[in-house]
């Protein structure tokens, strides 16, 4: 049997104002503001999902939240909610550059939601003023109520409090920033992302800083070593910001939606969880997992028949095997070699090929298996074959 085409590689994010068509109808993506939407942003998203799409909110590993399934005659009417809560953006342009993930732990006090502002602000103007055009999956954290939690979730240019809480700028993969004062901070991001684009990052509309550092000297003044954090483990339960509620495979319902609207505001974070603000308890919600869920130790993304160049069904596979996933480690599930749902290595990954799924340990979909041509019928009756020497 011959192999499948490769998948196709966008280069680019899904938004509202151009939504990425899938199996299940267009992907509409929102951007909150400073990662975080009132109760009457949240009210008014769950209606727009429930009324235009299917009903179902992606919650994406880039901290902003998916409606699926929006029909290309409801579109409009999307947006035009979009515009009444205030998460729609003037232009495409403005709306991709608007890519800043920030901290769901922030106090009013350690000056994130400004930094995040700022950044906005000047992003917004650079795109329109001065032409900035940075790649489709090109983003910002902003990432300073102690220490950092974003550093595993996919940025390319970070802003961190060191220990001594001075603030340091930095490209992802350098080892080192510069330190930047917090009123000058969106004005040097932006100027480190023009750095980007002039010194050759961007090719045919893509490309991620981690590589471009790879092979190019850091900008003058780029002599602050990035301190040393253990890395974050994001699990369900109280924080700083409120209770932080686990999601399966990070999608709830409308309904869910809704009802979250009626308890508190809502942060979002790129673990595909949400932090429910001011909340010292669980919210009592169907869709949201407690710390001990199997379900947190697995990835999957939306698979076929919703993703049209999945090769399989993937969620209720992982569904069925997360129980027979050891604590402490880790199952991503594709449904292509894309790794949607989680582009970095895993401890184990299964990917769907035309003969089965491959099983991969310690790498990513693309690595090379240990074993392949492996059946969903067999991987639940003997799931021991994940872990087997």
């Amino acid at each position: 049997m011959s192999a499948p085409p490769p998948p196709i590689i966008k280069g680019w994010c899904p938004g509202a104002l151009r939504p990425m068509q899938s199996g299940d109808g267009l992907v509409v993506r929102v951007r909150p503001h400073g990662g975080c939407l009132s109760r009457a942003q949240v009210a008014g998203l769950a209606e727009l999902a429930q009324v235009h799409g299917n009903g179902l909110i992606d919650f994406s590993a880039r901290a902003n939240l998916q409606l699926r399934g929006i029909t290309p005659e409801g579109h409009a009417a999307v947006l035009g909610g979009l515009n009444a809560l205030g998460l729609l953006d003037p232009d495409p342009e403005t709306e991709s550059a608007r890519n800043i993930m920030v901290t769901p732990f922030r106090q009013s006090s350690d000056g994130t939601i400004a930094l995040a502002r700022a950044l906005e602000t000047r992003l917004g103007h650079a795109v329109t003023h001065e032409g900035l055009r940075l790649p489709g999956k090109f983003g910002f954290s902003v990432d300073c109520a102690g220490s950092p939690v974003l550093r595993q979730a996919s940025a390319d240019i970070r802003l961190e409090r060191t220990p001594s809480g001075a603030l340091l700028l930095y490209p992802d993969g350098a080892d080192k920033g510069r330190l930047v004062e917090d009123h000058e901070a969106a004005e040097q991001a932006v100027t480190l992302a023009n750095w980007f684009v002039r010194s050759g990052g961007t090719c045919n509309g893509r490309g991620r800083m981690a590589a471009h550092v790879r092979r190019t000297p850091l900008p003058p003044g780029y002599d602050v070593a990035v301190p040393d954090f253990p890395p974050f483990v994001a699990r369900p339960g109280p924080t700083p910001g409120g209770w932080m509620a686990g999601l399966a495979f990070g999608q709830c319902t409308a309904a869910t939606l809704s009802a979250l609207a009626t308890m508190a505001p809502l942060r979002l974070t790129p673990w595909r969880m949400i932090v429910a603000e001011g909340l010292s308890a669980p919210p009592s919600l169907v869709d949201l997992l407690p710390a001990d869920d199997p379900l947190l130790r697995v990835a999957a993304c939306t698979g076929a028949p919703a993703c049209p160049q999945a090769l399989a069904p993937v969620r209720t596979l992982a569904t069925d095997l997360a129980p027979h996933v050891p604590a402490h480690t880790f199952l991503h599930v594709s449904g292509c070699a894309k790794g949607c749902a989680h582009p970095q290595a895993a401890p184990l990954t299964l990917v769907a090929q035309p003969e089965g799924f491959a099983l991969i340990r310690h790498g990513t979909t693309t690595d090379q298996p240990i074993a392949c041509n492996l059946s969903a019928e067999l991987l639940r009756t003997h799931p021991e074959l994940m872990t087997k020497d």
